[in-house]
């Protein structure tokens, strides 16, 4: 008689169940909120160090026009003050609005406007970015702490001809990229005054 193997008639093993792994619905949870909280950090951050800004009115022609929208460096003078030559954003020293100027004296600086001429500690400015050279006359002494702003378009422009010197803490930053509309996207021209003014000033 044979003999068969007892392993033949056993019950076959039923398959495996596939094993599923998976987080916990709290951690996923957690993980969401932390990168939503992350993500509001960050445009925090940004929209702390980048200001935007849309220019309204013509006080800035022909350098920046009306309706273009900048991106403003909101930390740029947090360890050095302006430089001559530089377009900055400041609060109107005066009213609740923003502008949009450019930097003409610093502190120090003496301010004579004559002859449709500006001259800076008595060295007459070259100024290639002006809209038309200024129909109005006036003698500032700029004090500590703040600073002589006129627009590019000078005989319509509401500056510190008008109003005297801008107070530091005024400023909002220094005017760095046109970024809308698309066709004039590019960096906003600061201008470099010659080093002799520098020389001058006490």
């Amino acid at each position: 008689m044979a003999i068969a193997d007892p392993q033949m008639y056993q019950d076959p093993q039923p398959p495996e169940e596939p094993q599923h792994y998976g987080q916990p619905s709290s951690v996923v949870v957690r993980e969401i909120i932390e990168t939503l909280l992350l993500t509001f950090f960050i445009f925090w951050m940004v929209n702390s160090v980048i200001g935007r800004y849309r220019i309204d009115g013509s006080s800035m022609n022909p350098t920046l026009q009306d309706s273009q929208y900048l991106l403003v460096n909101n930390v740029s003078y947090y360890f050095d003050g302006p430089q001559r030559g530089d377009i900055i954003v400041f609060e109107h020293p005066n009213q609740e609005l923003n502008l949009i100027k450019r930097v003409i004296g610093v502190p120090g600086d003496h301010i004579e406007i004559r002859d449709q001429t500006v001259l800076v500690n008595d060295i007459e400015l070259e100024e290639p970015y002006i809209q038309a050279d200024p129909n109005y006359s006036g003698v500032w002494d700029i004090q500590e702490g703040t600073y002589f702003v006129l627009g590019d378009n000078r005989n319509n422009s509401s500056d510190s001809h008008t109003w005297n010197a801008l107070p530091e803490e005024k400023i909002l930053g220094k005017a760095m990229v046109v970024y809308w509309p698309p066709q004039d996207w590019s960096g906003v021209p600061h201008f470099t005054f010659p080093p002799a003014l520098a020389e001058e000033s006490p």
